[in-house]
C-alpha cells in the first residue's frame, strides 16, 4: 500500500488555522490528482485543496473541524487502481455526444484535447454550480481542454431557471405561521473573525466619531453631464466610490497622520495611498484595498472596485487582493442608512463611512433650497488623530465634493 498524507498548506503569512467547510468527495471514492476534494474557510477568503495524488481518498478530518496549517486532512492509498469506465478518456466521448446536430467534427478532435481537465470545473464554476444544484455531467465546458469555466456555470444555472419553477422547494422552507421554532448554526471563520477583529477595534483604540455634511448637487451636475462620455471612452460608469475615494486621497496625502497606523511604540506613515473598500458579500463583509488610489485615474479606480466587487461576492478573491489598506471608505448608504458611527478596520487609524443621498431644505445665500445631501462621518484612533486634525480632514472632504472641479484639477 502506498499512502499519501494530504496536509493543510501554507495559505497566507498571517494565516495559522482554516475550517474544514466542507468535502467535495466522499470517503473511499476514486480521486484524480489535482481534482478538489475538500474546501478551506480561512480568516478572508475560500480555497479549495486538490488532491496531490490519484488513487481512494481516505478521511482524516471531519467537516467543520479547525485545522492548522500543516495539519493531516485526509490520506491517498495510490496503490488502487481507477474504476472501469471512469479513465480520463472516458468523461470526453461522452461529451462529444452533445454538440453532434451542430458540429459534426467534434467528436473526432475532443480525443486529442483528453486530459483530466475535460468537464471538470474550475474553483469559481465549480461553487456556482454547487450553491445552483447543476450537475457538472451536463455542462460543457469551453475552457482549456474542456474544463468548466465560470461563464459556462453561469450560463448553465440561468438556462434552466426559467423552464423549471422551483415554487414547492421554497414552499416547504417557509416557516409556518405561529411556529416557535429556533435552530442553531455555527459562525463561518469568516464571521468568527470579524466578530473577534471588531470588538478588538472597539477595546483597543481610543475610537471617536466627527460627522460633516456635503451638498452633493454640483457632484451629480457633473456625473449628468460627463457620463455618457465618460463611458464611451472608458467602458465604466463614473460613480461615487472612483470620486470619494480620490477626495480621501488627496485629504490623506495632505494629512498624513490619518493615514498612518500605531506598531507597538512607533507611528507608521505612508506615503501611498490604499484605501479598503467595504464591500458586502453572503458570507461577511471584506474590505480589499484599491492600491495606490493617488496615482490612478477615475476610470482605473471605477474598474478596479467593479473587478474587486465581483471577486468577493463570488468568493474568489485571492489573499494579495485582501492585503493592506491604510485608510477604509464604507458605503451604508446602499441600503439605506442615514448616518453611522463605522468601526475602524484595524490596523488602520481612520474609516470614512457613506450614507444614503436624502433632499432637504438647507439654507443657500439667504434662502431655503432643496438639495441632494449626505451626512459623512469619520471615525479615528485618538492615540494617533487628533480632534482638530480629523475634522480638517473631514472639512477638506466636504470642499473638493461640494466643488468637483478642483478634485478633477487636483486642488
Amino acid at each position: 500500500m502506498s499512502i499519501v498524507e494530504m496536509k493543510v498548506p501554507v495559505i497566507g503569512e498571517s494565516i495559522s488555522e482554516v475550517t474544514l467547510s466542507q468535502w467535495l468527495k466522499a470517503d473511499g471514492e476514486y480521486v484524480k490528482i489535482d481534482e478538489p476534494i475538500c474546501e478551506f474557510e480561512s480568516d478572508k477568503a475560500t480555497l479549495e485543496f486538490p488532491a496531490e495524488a490519484s488513487g481512494k481518498l481516505i478521511y482524516v478530518a471531519a467537516e467543520e473541524d479547525d485545522l492548522e496549517i500543516g495539519a493531516l486532512v485526509a490520506k491517498i492509498d495510490t496503490s488502487v487502481a481507477a474504476p472501469a469506465g471512469s479513465e480520463t478518456p472516458a468523461a470526453p466521448a461522452a461529451k462529444a455526444e452533445a454538440p453532434k446536430v451542430e458540429a459534426p467534427s467534434a467528436p473526432v478532435a475532443a480525443p486529442a484535447t483528453a486530459s483530466y481537465a475535460t468537464g471538470h470545473p474550475s474553483p469559481a464554476a465549480a461553487k456556482i454550480m454547487r450553491e445552483s444544484g447543476v450537475d457538472a455531467a451536463n455542462v460543457t465546458g469551453t475552457g482549456v481542454d474542456g474544463r468548466i469555466t465560470k461563464e459556462d456555470a453561469q450560463k448553465a444555472v440561468t438556462a434552466p431557471a426559467a423552464a423549471a419553477p422551483k415554487a414547492t422547494p421554497v414552499a416547504a422552507t417557509v416557516p409556518v405561521a405561529g411556529a416557535r421554532t429556533s435552530r442553531r448554526e455555527k459562525m463561518s471563520r469568516m464571521r468568527r473573525t470579524i466578530a473577534t477583529r471588531l470588538v478588538s477595534a472597539k477595546n483597543n483604540t481610543a475610537m471617536l466619531t466627527t460627522f460633516n455634511e456635503v451638498d452633493l448637487s454640483q457632484l451629480m451636475a457633473m456625473r449628468k453631464k460627463y457620463q455618457e462620455k465618460f463611458v464611451e471612452k472608458n467602458g465604466v460608469k463614473l460613480g461615487f466610490m472612483s470620486l470619494f475615494l480620490k477626495a480621501c486621497s488627496n485629504a490623506l496625502q495632505s494629512m498624513p497622520a490619518v493615514n498612518a497606523q500605531i506598531d507597538g511604540n512607533e507611528i507608521i506613515y505612508h506615503d501611498f495611498v490604499d484605501i479598503s473598500v467595504a464591500i458586502s458579500t453572503p458570507t461577511g463583509l471584506v474590505v480589499p484595498p484599491v492600491k495606490n488610489v493617488e496615482s490612478k485615474s477615475f476610470a482605473e479606480i471605477e474598474k478596479e472596485i467593479k473587478v474587486l466587487a465581483g471577486k468577493a461576492r463570488e468568493g474568489s478573491l485571492t489573499l494579495d487582493e485582501m492585503k493592506g489598506g491604510t485608510f477604509t471608505v464604507t458605503n451604508g448608504g446602499v441600503f439605506g442608512s442615514l448616518v453611522s458611527t463605522p468601526i475602524i478596520n484595524e490596523p488602520q487609524s481612520a474609516i470614512l463611512g457613506m450614507h444614503t443621498i436624502k433632499e432637504r431644505p438647507i439654507a443657500v445665500d439667504g434662502k431655503v433650497e432643496i438639495r441632494p445631501m449626505m451626512w459623512l462621518a469619520l471615525s479615528y484612533d485618538h492615540r494617533v488623530i487628533d480632534g482638530s486634525t480629523s475634522v480638517t480632514f473631514l472639512v477638506k472632504v466636504k470642499e473638493q465634493l461640494e466643488d468637483p472641479y478642483t478634485l478633477m484639477m487636483d486642488l
